[in-house]
C-alpha cells in the first residue's frame, strides 16, 4: 500500500483566471479544431465536443442536430443493424458520428455484420466503451479493432493514468477517453472506491497521449465525465484535452433519449448510467448477482429542443476565450493558469 501525497483537483476545485486580452467581441474566437490522427491518418475538423455514447443521449435525434454544428455524436450500441441501416440511409455526415461498441463477442459479431452491409463508410469513428479499460483483455481487443477497421478513427477508454493512457495510444487507439467515476450518473466512486479526480487526470493523460506522435500528429484524448456546467467544458480544454464528452448537459431535451415521465404536472425525462441497474435490467434483462449497480437513475427537467442550448453553450466557450485573450480553441491550454480554491468556496460555487 501507498498513498500519493500530491493534489489531484476535479474540474470545481479551480477557477481560471483572466488574463489581458485583444479581442473586441466574441464573434473572433474560433471554436472549430483542425486534427489529424496518429493510427488512421484521417483528418477531422469541426467543434470538438462529443454526446456521449449512454443511451439517453447517444440517439439519432441528437447526431441529427449535433452535425449541424460540426460536432460528433456517438451513438449507444444497442441500435441494431438494421436500425443503423435505416438511419444512414438518410444521414450523410460520416465526420460526426461514431459507431459504440463493448468487448463481449457478440458486440463484435454485431460490428463485423454492420461492416459486412457497406455500412462502415458511413461512421469514421469507431468507439469502444468499457468503465474499466485497465483489463488484459480490454487491450487485447482493442488489438483486434484496429485489426478490423486499420482506417477507422479509434476512441477507447476509460482510463486515468498516463500509463495507461500511452499503451492505449501504442496499440493503435487515436483518442483515449478518460474519466472513471466523474459521471454524475456515476456511483463508481462511492461503490467500489476507485476513481481519479477528473481535471488531474486530463492534464496528465493529455501530456501522456500529446508526447507518442508520429509523421505530425500524436495521441488524443476525450475528457469524459464531470461536466456539470458549461465552465467545466472551458476547464477541460484549458487542461488540455482534444475533446470533450457530454452526458448530461444534453439529456432531458427532445433529442435525448429516455421516457417522459409526468410529475406534479412538470414534464421530466429519465436520465441513468449505463451501469445502473436500470440499465442493465432495459438491455440485458437484469443485473447479475455477482455485480452491484455502479450507476443511478435520475428525472431530468425537459427542456425541449436542444439547439438554442448548443449555441447557448458555444457563446460561454467563446467568452471563455475573450476572457484569457483566446483567438482558437486550441489556444486554450496555453493561455490558461487555474487557480486553486478551497473547498469550501467550490461547494458554494456548486450549489450558485
Amino acid at each position: 500500500m501507498r498513498i500519493d501525497p500530491e493534489p489531484k483537483f476535479d474540474f470545481s476545485d479551480v477557477l481560471i483566471r483572466p488574463k489581458r486580452s485583444t479581442l473586441t467581441s466574441r464573434k473572433e474566437v474560433d471554436l472549430t479544431r483542425n486534427v489529424k490522427f496518429m493510427h488512421s491518418g484521417k483528418s477531422w475538423t469541426g467543434v470538438p465536443i462529443i454526446a456521449s455514447n449512454m443511451d439517453t443521449t447517444g440517439t439519432f435525434e441528437m447526431a441529427k442536430k449535433l452535425s449541424k454544428l460540426q460536432m460528433i455524436t456517438c451513438l449507444h450500441k444497442f441500435y441494431g443493424p438494421e436500425e443503423l441501416a435505416r438511419f444512414f440511409a438518410s444521414f450523410n455526415a460520416p465526420d460526426y458520428v461514431a459507431y459504440t461498441l463493448g468487448i463481449r463477442d457478440e458486440d463484435f459479431d454485431k460490428l463485423v455484420e454492420v461492416l459486412r452491409l457497406g455500412l462502415g463508410k458511413d461512421f469514421n469513428f469507431i468507439c469502444l466503451d468499457v468503465p474499466n479499460g485497465y483489463l488484459e483483455r480490454y487491450v487485447e481487443m482493442v488489438r483486434q479493432l484496429r485489426k478490423l477497421c486499420p482506417t477507422h478513427t479509434i476512441m477507447a477508454g476509460n482510463v486515468v493514468t498516463n500509463e495507461m493512457t500511452e499503451q492505449l495510444v501504442i496499440e493503435g487507439v487515436d483518442i483515449v477517453k478518460i474519466g472513471i467515476g466523474s459521471g454524475s450518473a456515476c456511483l463508481t466512486r462511492r461503490q467500489t472506491g476507485v476513481g481519479y479526480p477528473q481535471l488531474s487526470a486530463v492534464v496528465e493523460c493529455a501530456d501522456a497521449a500529446h508526447g507518442i506522435s508520429v509523421d505530425n500528429s500524436c495521441g488524443r484524448i476525450i475528457s469524459d465525465g464531470g461536466i456539470q456546467y458549461p465552465g467545466d467544458i472551458a476547464k477541460a480544454f484549458c487542461a488540455g484535452a482534444d475533446f470533450v464528452m457530454i452526458g448530461t448537459l444534453f439529456s432531458g431535451f427532445e433529442e435525448s433519449g429516455g421516457v417522459i415521465v409526468e410529475k406534479d404536472g412538470q414534464k421530466f425525462k429519465e436520465y441513468y448510467g449505463m451501469s445502473s441497474r436500470k440499465a442493465m435490467e432495459k438491455h440485458y434483462g437484469g443485473m447479475d448477482t455477482y455485480r452491484a449497480s455502479e450507476g443511478r437513475n435520475v428525472l431530468i427537467p425537459y427542456k425541449g429542443l436542444i439547439t438554442p442550448y448548443l449555441e447557448e453553450l458555444l457563446g460561454s466557450l467563446r467568452s471563455t476565450g475573450t476572457y484569457i485573450g483566446a483567438r482558437k480553441l486550441k489556444e486554450f491550454s496555453k493561455r490558461a493558469t487555474f487557480i486553486q480554491v478551497q473547498r469550501q468556496l467550490s461547494t458554494l460555487l456548486e450549489n450558485y
